[in-house]
Order: structure tokens, then sequence, then C-alpha cells
């Protein structure tokens, strides 16, 4: 059979894409190797954040506007438990012009949002114990999303509507069965394996653990309304309230170590964990001795500066490439979808800083880095 689209890889990106593409009306096949959102996979979580901060990269912030309104008109149509509004704090130093940054472009996309003292904050979240944090940016609009389930609904429903899927091999081009117009590569942490030559350096796929604590029985301190998502990017770590009784929700946000999807071992290491107990002892104080009660280790597929690679393959003309999430790609998932299917269909560009010409490598510090033990 002859599709007009071949997209390759069924997380949160090649998903709605196939999504977007089937909706306006051309033949999509979707293929995976190993399931939608599946527990190799950077989008097969438990949970991910939607946020709108990002600094002066405002392209981010109108995508992450644009991505809550699709998810929310989706998921009220399909499941409404798929997105939690929770809020989003940031707890910031005094020099944190990240935050600052964000400020700035909030105001001018109009992103509900308000700056906290260190006395509100102390206020509001009595169960935080803030340390050297001075101030906080909150994010009224932002929140949780359940990522592996998310994923799951957009290809159930998309084939219900008529969509191809298959569950196979995934080859790179000229090697694979499937005759269509285009395809489409949204790989995760494969794509380098399958783009060696291509890719290089330019993207670097790291181990990332994730840890959920159990909260004494009754204490309703670290659920919603009471906690909200959150960032402490002084200390390099992020988290989500206990959603669905699944346990309060933190990860490292460091770069672990360069891993290989197919082959690395999923079970949480001891140095990594504790250097996550340290932290929630010093910033959570009540859960200090809390059980670990779920862990996951997934993986971020890190450009150099963090921006993803849409770009196509340099010798295929309709060979395209989508990657480089680098951990923040999930929120993304419907509004890029909708930026790349108008480029496929030569109704958009591609802004140049998605470009394989702008990407330099991740550098051998990068590479080699991990996620700080103390």
């Amino acid at each position: 059979m002859r599709y007009d689209y071949a997209i390759f890889g069924a997380g949160v990106w090649g998903a709605w894409l196939a999504r977007t593409l089937h909706r306006s009306g051309k033949k999509v096949l979707l293929v995976d190797q190993h399931g939608p959102a599946n527990n190799r996979a950077s989008s097969g979580g438990e949970t991910r954040i939607i946020r709108m901060g990002y600094g002066t990269k405002a392209i981010y912030t109108e995508w992450s506007l644009r991505a809550l309104r699709l998810y929310k008109e989706f998921y009220a149509k399909t499941d409404p438990t798929l997105f939690h509004n929770t809020g989003m704090l940031w707890m910031c130093r005094d020099n944190d012009e990240f935050a600052r940054q964000s400020i700035d472009v909030f105001k001018k996309q109009d992103v509900r949002h308000e700056v906290l003292t260190r006395g509100e904050l102390d206020k509001r979240y009595p169960q935080i114990d803030f340390g050297a944090c001075t101030w906080g940016l909150f994010e009224h609009d932002a929140g949780g999303l359940l990522a592996r389930r998310g994923v799951q609904t957009v290809v159930r429903e998309t084939v219900r509507e008529g969509l191809t899927y298959e569950q196979a091999f995934v080859a790179p081009p000229g090697k694979h069965k499937y005759d269509a117009g285009t395809y489409v590569y949204a790989c995760g942490p494969w794509l380098k394996k399958l783009f060696p030559e291509v890719l290089g350096n330019k993207i670097n796929p790291t181990r990332q653990e994730v840890f959920y604590f159990g909260t004494s029985p009754g204490d309703t301190a670290f659920r919603i309304p009471r906690m909200p998502c959150w960032v402490d990017g002084g200390d390099s770590v992020y988290g989500l309230p206990d959603i669905e009784n699944r346990g309060f929700k933190l990860a490292i946000d460091a770069h672990g170590p360069t891993i290989d999807p197919d082959t690395q071992d999923r079970a949480p290491t001891k140095a990594v964990m504790d250097h996550a107990r340290a932290y929630i002892a010093k910033r959570f104080p009540s859960l200090k001795d809390a059980p670990l009660t779920q862990a996951e280790v997934c993986q971020y597929e890190n450009t150099a500066n963090g921006d993803y690679v849409i770009d196509k393959h340099p010798e295929h003309a309709n060979v395209w490439l989508l990657g480089g999430g680098s951990g923040h790609g999930y929120k993304h998932g419907p509004a890029l979808a909708e930026y790349v299917a108008a480029a496929l269909e030569g109704k958009g560009r591609i802004d140049p800083m998605f470009s394989l010409a702008a990407k330099a490598d991740v550098s051998a510090a990068q590479r080699n880095a991990t996620i700080p033990q103390k």
C-alpha cells in the first residue's frame, strides 16, 4: 500500500504528528518497535510537566501555550483525567536570570503568573524548606500530563478514526518495506542509532532516574491542590505532586551517563537514589524517611543547547529527522506536530534553530557527565 506519510516512532511527537496529518486527510502509517509509549521510550513514564517558562526562548513558551490548549481540547473528548492543573512553582535564587527572563516573556504572551516573596512561599507551602531560595515564580495554568496513557490514547483514538498502525522493526531509509511519499523518523533515543553518520554527536541519549515516594497515611500536603509541579533550578531537581496515588515524584534534572536504549538496565542505582534522598531530606523534611514506592529509568536525547532537531536528511529529500527532545519535548507534542505538519505540506518553514547545521556536537564533557552523587 502507498502512504502519503510513514512515521516511525509512536512516542508523543510521532503519535501527534500522525494524528495531525491523518486528520488533514492524508493517508498515514505509524510504526513503532515496542508499542506506543512503551517502557523503553522517553514518552513511557507516568507523568510529565507542561509549563511555559523558557527564559528568552519565546517560541517554546508559545508552543507550550498552544499545546496546552490542544491537550485540553483532546482530553475533554477522550479522558479529562490525563491533565491535572496543578500550577507550576519555580524555586528561585537572587541571581535567577532564567526566571526573570521568563517573566518578561510571560508579560508579552499573557501567561498567568505570580511573583512570590520568600515570606509568601513559606506561608503558602509550609511543607517545603526553601533554604537558599529567596523568591518564587508561579504559573497558574501549568500542570501534570499523564504521559504513557496520554500517548496511548492519541494512538488508539486516531486508529479508531482510520490511522494505520503497525508494531514492527524500524530500519533506516532503503532497508524497510514501506512505500510512502515522505518518511519521518521520530525515534527518540533510537534516532542516533539509526542515523549515526548524519547525527554523529549532535544528539546524546542519557540515563535519567525518577523516584516516587510514599507519604504518611492521610497526609495531603504533597497532593493537589496543596502541592504544585515544581522546579528547583539551582539544585537541578524537579518534581510533581502525588497524582493518581502514585506517590510524590522527584527527578534529578542533571544529565546522566550515555546509554543505549536497547540494552540499558532499567533498575535504579543506589548512588542516584542516595542523591535523591539527600535532596528530599533537605527540601521536604517530612519526607526524609518516606518509602520508595516506585522508580523509573528513562532517557533524555540531548542536543548541545537543548533545541530540537527538525530537518530533512541531507541525502534523502523525502526523509525527515525529528528528535533531540532534550528532556523537555513531551509538553510540546501537539503544537510541534502542527508546526512540522505545516512544513511537510509546504505551508510553513522550519526555523533555522532546529536545523542539523545549527547543532554543535555534544561535548565530550557533556557526553561523559554523570548525575552528582552528593
